[in-house]
C-alpha cells in the first residue's frame, strides 16, 4: 500500500525524534534522554511528543530497536561482502563487523546493553534484538549443517542445564540439537561478553589495545566450531 503524505510526515518526525534522542545520548549521556529534552530538540512540547510515543519507556524501546537494526545491518553487510568465501570466513568477518560497530558507537552499545528488555515478544525492541542475534545464529546453523562441530556429551552436563538446552533447541525448531546449542551459546556468551567488557572499559586496567584479544577470542571460537 502506498504511503500517504500524512504517513510520510509522521515518519519524518519519528526520524527526527530518534536522531535527537541519539544526539542527546552521545553528547550528554543516558540521563539526558528525557521526553521533554527530546521534544525541545525537535521543536515541540513534551505533551506533543506523546502523540508519537506513550512514554519514556516506549521511546527508549524504539530508539534501541534502531540501534539493533543498524548493528545487524553492519554485520549482514560484512557477511554478504564475503558471499564467495567459506562459511568460516563469513562468520569471522561478521564478528569483526560486530566489534567495529560497537567500538565506534560506545554510547549506543551501552544503551543496548543497559536498557531493560521489553517483556512483550512482539515489541520493536524484541524483534530487532532477535534479528541481530539471528545473524550470528544463522551462520552457526549453516556451519553445523555443512559439517557438525564437536559437541559435549549431554549426560555429563548438569540436569538443569541439559533441560534448558533442550528447551531452547525446541524453540528454534531443532535446527541445532541440544549439544550443539551448548557450543553455540558458549561461543555467543564469550563473544558478546568480551565486547561488553571492552566497550564498557572493564579491561582498561590491563589492555590498551583490545584488537589482538578479540582475535584470540575468534581463534578460540573457531576451535569450538571445528574450523581446523
Amino acid at each position: 500500500m502506498a504511503s500517504t503524505r500524512r504517513d510520510r510526515l509522521r515518519q519524518n518526525t519519528l526520524n527526527e525524534i530518534h536522531t535527537a534522542a541519539r544526539r542527546l545520548l552521545v553528547e550528554k549521556g543516558t540521563n539526558a534522554v528525557t521526553i521533554n529534552a527530546v521534544a525541545r530538540e525537535v521543536g515541540m512540547s513534551g505533551p506533543a511528543l506523546y502523540h508519537y510515543y506513550a512514554g519514556h519507556e516506549e521511546l527508549v524501546g524504539a530508539v534501541t530497536a534502531g540501534f539493533f537494526r543498524e548493528l545487524a545491518e553492519a554485520m549482514e553487510s560484512a557477511r554478504d561482502r564475503q558471499a564467495e568465501a567459506s562459511l568460516e570466513v563469513r562468520l569471522l568477518e561478521t564478528c569483526r563487523a560486530m566489534r567495529a560497530w560497537c567500538v565506534a558507537h560506545p554510547a549506543e552499545f551501552g544503551w543496548i546493553f543497559a536498557s531493560a528488555p521489553d517483556p512483550r515478544p512482539d515489541s520493536p525492541r524484541q524483534e530487532a534484538g532477535r534479528a541481530f542475534e539471528q545473524v550470528f545464529t544463522d551462520l552457526v546453523v549453516a556451519l553445523w549443517q555443512a559439517k557438525p562441530f564437536p559437541v559435549p556429551d549431554l549426560d555429563t552436563l548438569d540436569p538443569s542445564l541439559r533441560e534448558q538446552l533442550e528447551t531452547y533447541s525446541a524453540a528454534i525448531g531443532g535446527v541445532l540439537p541440544p549439544a550443539a546449542v551448548h557450543v553455540f551459546l558458549s561461543c555467543w556468551i564469550r563473544l558478546y561478553g568480551l565486547l561488553c567488557m571492552e566497550v564498557l572499559h572493564q579491561l582498561d586496567f590491563a589492555y590498551t589495545d583490545m584488537a589482538p584479544v578479540f582475535e584470540e577470542c575468534l581463534s578460540d571460537l573457531g576451535e569450538k566450531l571445528g574450523f581446523g
